[in-house]
C-alpha cells in the first residue's frame, strides 16, 4: 500500500531543497540482538563488526521503518516477527512479547523522533507509537482494548482542543496515515503534518541492496525481465535488489547519461583486472542481454567470466552511479525526485572484494552521498578500508556499543 497525501513539501520547496529530510538516527530500544542502543547515521554509514554482532539487524531494522513508512502492513514488514524479540524478553502476564525501533529525522521541520512498539506474539500490532518534535508529543497511540483491531491515537490539535483523539488501524504506522487524516486548519496541525510528511519522505525511497553474483552471470530477456526467462520483472530497465538483470540496466543507462556511464567506465577500471574500455550489453539471436566488458583491443569479456568480486563490484558502482529512476524503488510521487534522497542499504557491502576493490569503492561513495545524491548505509566486517575516504561514519558494533537511549 502506497499512502498518498493530500498535502507536500510543495507548501515550502526553498526549504525542502535546502535541508531534505534525512534520518540521522536510528534506535534499536529492543531489537533483535539490539538493547537500549542509538546509532548516529550520516551521508555514508558503515556498521563494522564481525558475524553475529547485530550488523544484519541494524540494517533490517532502518528498512522496516521504510517499508512502515511507506504505508505497508505489519505482516508483509515482519513475516517472522518471532526473530525481532531480544531472545531473553520475557513475556508478560498475557503472554505478550515484543520489540521497540525508532529513528530520528532531520529536516526543515527541525528534528523530528518516531519511536514505535510492536507487540509480536501473540499478535502481531502496533502497541504503541509516538511522534515528537523537541519534547513536544505530536502524535501518540496506544493499544488500549487488546480486543479491537485499532489503536487509540491523539495528535497535536492547539485549537479549541489541545488534541485530537480517533482510532488508527493497529498494523500500519500511524505517522504514514497522518497526511489522510489531520485538516491542516491550525498552527499544531500543520506542524503535525510538517513533522509527519518529513519522516515518511526521509523513510520512503530505499533501496536494498546485495548482489548475487549467480544470477548476474545468467542472461536477460528482456521480454521477460528475468535472468533466463524466469519471470516478469516489476519495472522494465529498473535495477534488481539482487542485480540480477543488470545487462538489461546497463542497456538502459549507457544510452541515457553518457556523464554517468563514462564515471562507470572510470570506476571499473579501478576496480577490475585487465583493461576496460567499455562496459555494455550485447544482445544474441535469441534475443536475451548479456553484460560484458570491451577490452579496448577487440576482446570483449562476458561478465559471466568475472569473479564474484568483480561482479559485486560493478553492480555496486551502478547503484552509486545511477538513481530512483533506475533503481527498484518507491519514491514518494508526490513530492519532486530533487527533494528527497535516495538510501542505499547494502548488506555485506564489502563482501567478496579485495582491498583495491574495497578502496575504491569508499571513493565512490563518499562522492555520491557528499554531493547528496544518495545515502549509504552499508555493513561491513571491517571498515579500516575506509579511513581514508572522506564523510564516512564508522559503527563499530564489534568493539563498543553506541550511546545507550
Amino acid at each position: 500500500m502506497t499512502v498518498h497525501s493530500r498535502r507536500t513539501f510543495a507548501q515550502d520547496p526553498a526549504a525542502l531543497a535546502r535541508d531534505k529530510p534525512r534520518v540521522t538516527e536510528l534506535r534499536l530500544s529492543a531489537f533483535a540482538g539490539h538493547r537500549a542502543a542509538a546509532f548516529p547515521l550520516g551521508p555514508l554509514t558503515l556498521f563494522a563488526g564481525p558475524s553475529g554482532s547485530g550488523k544484519s539487524s541494524a540494517l533490517r531494522a532502518y528498512e522496516a521503518l521504510a517499508l512502515l513508512g511507506a504505508g505497508a502492513e505489519l505482516v508483509d514488514v515482519f513475516p517472522q516477527p518471532a526473530r525481532c524479540v531480544p531472545e531473553r524478553a520475557r513475556a508478560d502476564g498475557q503472554a505478550r512479547r515484543g520489540f521497540r525501533i525508532g529513528c530520528t529525522v532531520d529536516g526543515p521541520a527541525g528534528p523530528v523522533r518516531l519511536d514505535v512498539a510492536v507487540q509480536a506474539e501473540p499478535e502481531l500490532r502496533i502497541a504503541g507509537e509516538r511522534l515528537t518534535r523537541d519534547g513536544l508529543t505530536l502524535l501518540e497511540t496506544a493499544l488500549r482494548d487488546p480486543g479491537r483491531r485499532a489503536v487509540q491515537a491523539s495528535w497535536h490539535t492547539a485549537g479549541a482542543a489541545p488534541v485530537t483523539r480517533a482510532p488508527l488501524p493497529d498494523d500500519r504506522l500511524g505517522t504514514a496515515l497522518l497526511p489522510l487524516r489531520v485538516a491542516g486548519k491550525t498552527d499544531g496541525q500543520r506542524l503535525v503534518l510538517a513533522a509527519a510528511e518529513q519522516v515518511v519522505v526521509a523513510l520512503r525511497s530505499v533501496f536494498a541492496c546485495d548482489p548475487r553474483p549467480a544470477r548476474m552471470r545468467e542472461p536477460v530477456t528482456v521480454a521477460s525481465g528475468g535472468p533466463g526467462g524466469a519471470g516478469a520483472s516489476a519495472s522494465a530497465g529498473r535495477l534488481l535488489g539482487g542485480c540480477d538483470n543488470l545487462a538489461e540496466v546497463l542497456r538502459r543507462t549507457r544510452s541515457e547519461c553518457g556523464n554517468r556511464h563514462a564515471q562507470l567506465v572510470a570506476a571499473l577500471r579501478a576496480g577490475c583486472s585487465g583493461p576496460v574500455a567499455d562496459v555494455l550489453a550485447e544482445q544474441a539471436g535469441d534475443g536475451a542481454l548479456r553484460a560484458v566488458l570491451d577490452r579496448g583491443d577487440g576482446v570483449r569479456t562476458c561478465v559471466g567470466r568475472l569473479g564474484d568480486g568483480e561482479l559485486r563490484y560493478l553492480a555496486l558502482a551502478l547503484v552509486l552511479l545511477t538513481g530512483p529512476r533506475v533503481l527498484e524503488v518507491d519514491p514518494v510521487a508526490e513530492v519532486p525526485e530533487a527533494y528527497q534522497s535516495l538510501t542505499v542499504l547494502a548488506d555485506g557491502f564489502d563482501r567478496c572484494l579485495d582491498q583495491r576493490q574495497k578502496r575504491a569503492l569508499a571513493d565512490l561513495a563518499a562522492r555520491a552521498c557528499g554531493r547528496g545524491h544518495i545515502r549509504l548505509i552499508g555493513a561491513v566486517a571491517d571498515a579500516t578500508w575506509a579511513a581514508a575516504a572522506d564523510g564516512v561514519t564508522v559503527v563499530d558494533l564489534g568493539r563498543t556499543r553506541c550511546r545507550g537511549m
